[in-house]
């Protein structure tokens, strides 16, 4: 076995066996330091019989005069031969040669040489890269040398590894690059035609009409538009014909083989039966019906027998119809006759294209640049409502309950506002209970002095007017009003439509209410009340500051007067007013602009707070009275538990811990005044000795005696307010912070 041809190791075909210790140097070829072998090889140095020098560098420029190396200069630039070969063809009576075209490439980078051939439909010859990228030697006796650039020209012939190469044209490169080098080109020649394929286009030439063959390529528009499919929403108007009506259908034009399928929306209840399709999927012609057509009348191609003769070898052929006599053209529906507005032929019926989705847009954007995709309406407009009258009140039971006796034969229950009761009903310390305090507006004598509390339920919109009982009054009070809904005066009541109720809306401090015919001024309201008008109010426009506070500064023209009324009702200087002298001042400055509820907004905004506090006993007599009502006593697992958390046994432990261990024991106390019972307790860390506690809480052990009632006592009121309850809304008002934000003054 030899060795690889590699450079450096040469075989001898005389003798048969590889020269090794050949010597060897660092030099240059082609400008690229590469191992080359001694002009003198071997020992001694003297040439072998036949033997000659290897040329050490390439002959061509080096690029543009630099010391560059050549592969930098021509990197990528490659001479183009058009060349031919004779090839002969033995035993065969068709052709004696045949004529083989080649392309040989020439890389100036390093003197190698490619030759490939053009592929040549039917040739039956194995084609392509017919010798392989490398540096190809000199045919004999001349192999110990290599093709270079000198050896190419035109009109001359070149061998390859035996196989002679007839050059007779190149390329405009190789062209200029010959002359530049010195080369005289010789003139371009003409491939000669091969004989065969002569007279194989000969035939063909004269078989085409015989076979007209004609293809039929789906499998490319399959590839391509695969599960692409155009949508459009369409509507078939047949309500000229005997029950016929207007019926919603949705086109899908299926790209991949240009094939139509309709389906049709069916309404609730439209008395039709469901079909899966309007249409199949099919090609959809545009003149239809077409009628009833012949067996093999339609058919892509026409095909004639071939009369073989009455012989022994007789042969059966065939042949597709060049002319294509009675043949049936059809013409279809294709995506360039789908656009919105565009009316369509649906086997005889009528279909409107109104709109499509956005693939199909972009389908028909992009390919046909259209823009405009109006759609149109394909609903039918609705049809005039028809007012549906019910029969009056009969005066039994509710109204609601007349009314769903008249909805169907079978009377149900009125369905109420389970949502709303859900969302309102009372939970915890939220009420969601508007309370009023009211005063009846009346001639008599006797019921001037009367106070109701009017109590408004926002989980169904009752109301309830309560009359608190006064000793020595001479009137008995108790409920005024049971919890019910009230209409609105001035309503007839015997009517077919549902009566209006008064709503949380129409109730703030200040209103008149009509409450079945009697008269009720609201003079106040509770804090949960106020609290709520203000976070809600949208709804409840007087309990909106900004729009209170704006009709005050409406008045800025009176600020020097407003000024001077407040300083004149502070005696003290103590830069605030109580609300009575607040209330009168701002009446009387914008003129009955502001009602009541307003004025009660502002001044909650800019009320002092007290600054009182509860005593400690106090709060522990409000606790045991709290314990007492709820029979709570389990005040020794309390202390286990604490004991259980006290794991260091210091005896305390934090605030919240202590907060926790009560909300899991259900200590019947509210969350603020638990919080403000255990603030007296802490000390400076927040610890709580639990011990002292529970046993403060503890009313077995330690009773407190009990809180004694307050004296009533009525406010100051003027007599606009018909004499207005206690407490009021706010006891006292900073009217400088107000001065300061509505008018600009400052303080003197």
């Amino acid at each position: 076995m030899s060795l690889p041809l590699l450079p450096g190791n040469s075989f001898n075909r005389k003798v048969g066996k590889e020269k090794f210790h050949k010597s060897q140097h660092w030099g240059f070829c082609n400008n690229v330091r590469m191992l080359v072998s001694d002009d003198k090889p071997g020992i001694g140095g003297e040439l072998l019989p036949g033997q000659k020098m290897k040329p050490k560098y390439s002959r061509f420029p080096t690029g543009d005069g630099t010391d560059a190396p050549s592969w930098v200069a021509f990197d990528k630039q490659v001479l183009s031969f058009d060349a031919y070969l004779e090839d002969e063809v033995p035993d065969k009576s068709q052709e004696n040669y045949r004529i083989r075209r080649y392309k040989i490439y020439f890389y100036l980078e390093d003197d190698t040489i490619q030759v490939n051939e053009p592929e040549l439909k039917n040739s039956g010859l194995p084609q392509g890269t017919f010798i392989r990228r490398h540096r190809i030697p000199l045919p004999p006796p001349d192999e110990d040398q290599f093709y270079t650039v000198d050896h190419f020209n035109i009109g001359i012939d070149i061998v390859f590894y035996g196989r002679t190469f007839k050059i007779y044209d190149c390329d405009t490169f190789t062209q200029n690059f010959l002359r530049k080098l010195g080369v005289k080109l010789n003139p371009p020649g003409q491939c000669p035609e091969d004989p065969y394929m002569k007279t194989r286009k000969e035939t063909l030439e004269c078989t085409e009409p015989l076979r007209p063959y004609e293809p039929f390529d789906t499998l490319r528009q399959f590839l391509e538009y695969d599960g692409k499919v155009l949508r459009f929403f369409c509507l078939w108007d047949d309500s000229a014909s005997l029950f016929g009506d207007r019926r919603e259908l949705i086109l899908h034009y299926f790209l991949s083989d240009d094939t139509i399928e309709i389906k049709e929306l069916l309404p609730h209840n439209s008395g039709r039966d469901a079909m899966s399709l309007f249409l199949r999927r099919s090609k959809l012609p545009k003149y239809g019906p077409p009628g009833v057509h012949q067996p093999g009348q339609i058919t892509d191609r026409t095909v004639l027998n071939v009369y073989g003769g009455l012989t022994e070898t007789q042969v059966i052929g065939f042949l597709l119809d060049k002319y294509k006599l009675e043949k049936l053209e059809q013409e279809f529906y294709k995506d360039s006759d789908l656009t919105i507005g565009t009316t369509i032929n649906v086997w005889g019926r009528k279909v409107l294209l109104c709109d499509c989705d956005e693939f199909t847009k972009s389908y028909y954007k992009s390919k046909y640049g259209i823009e405009n995709f109006t759609s149109i309406q394909c609903k039918a407009p609705p049809p005039p409502r028809i007012e549906r009258k019910f029969p009056p009140y009969t005066g039994f039971g509710s109204e609601e309950d007349s009314l769903r006796s008249c909805v169907g034969l079978i009377p149900t229950p009125h369905k109420k506002n389970f949502k709303k009761f859900m969302e309102k009903d009372s939970y915890g310390d939220v009420s969601n209970i508007l309370r009023f305090f009211a005063k009846l507006i009346t001639d008599k004598c006797a019921d001037v002095d009367r106070l109701f509390v009017i109590s408004y339920f926002l989980s169904d919109d009752t109301m309830q007017v309560f009359e608190p009982i006064e000793k020595n009054s001479g009137i008995a009070g108790g409920k005024f009003l049971k919890r019910s809904r009230v209409k609105k005066p001035g309503q007839e009541i015997f009517k077919s439509e549902l009566s209006e109720y008064i709503k949380a809306e129409e109730l703030y401090v200040g209103a008149t209410v009509n409450i079945n015919g009697y008269l009720f001024l609201l003079l106040n309201a509770d804090e949960y009340t106020l609290n709520y008008m203000e976070k809600n109010s949208d709804k409840f426009p007087f309990s909106n500051f900004e729009l209170a506070l704006q009709k005050v500064k409406n008045e800025e023209s009176k600020s020097i007067e407003i000024k001077q009324v407040f300083t004149a009702a502070d005696c003290k200087h103590t830069m605030m007013v109580d609300y009575n002298a607040f209330r009168e001042i701002l009446m009387s400055l914008t003129v009955g602009k502001l009602t009541d509820q307003e004025v009660i907004t502002i001044a909650r905004h800019y009320r002092v707070p007290d600054e009182s506090c509860a005593d400690l006993d106090v709060l522990i007599a409000q606790a045991h009275e709290q314990l007492k009502k709820n029979n709570f006593e389990n005040f020794d697992k309390l202390l286990a538990n604490c004991v259980y958390q006290d794991r260091e046994k210091k005896k305390v432990l934090p605030s919240k811990d202590i907060r926790r261990l009560c909300k899991s024991s259900r200590l019947p106390l509210k969350d603020d005044f638990l919080e403000t019972l255990l603030s007296r307790f802490e000390d400076s860390e927040g610890q709580i000795n639990y011990e002292s506690f529970f046993c403060v809480l503890n009313w077995r052990m330690n009773p407190m005696p009990e809180l004694e009632a307050p004296p009533y006592l009525k406010e100051r009121c003027e007599e606009v307010w018909l004499g207005m309850p206690s407490p009021v809304p706010v006891k006292y008002i900073d009217y400088i912070t107000l001065l300061k934000d509505v008018l600009g003054l400052e303080e003197d």
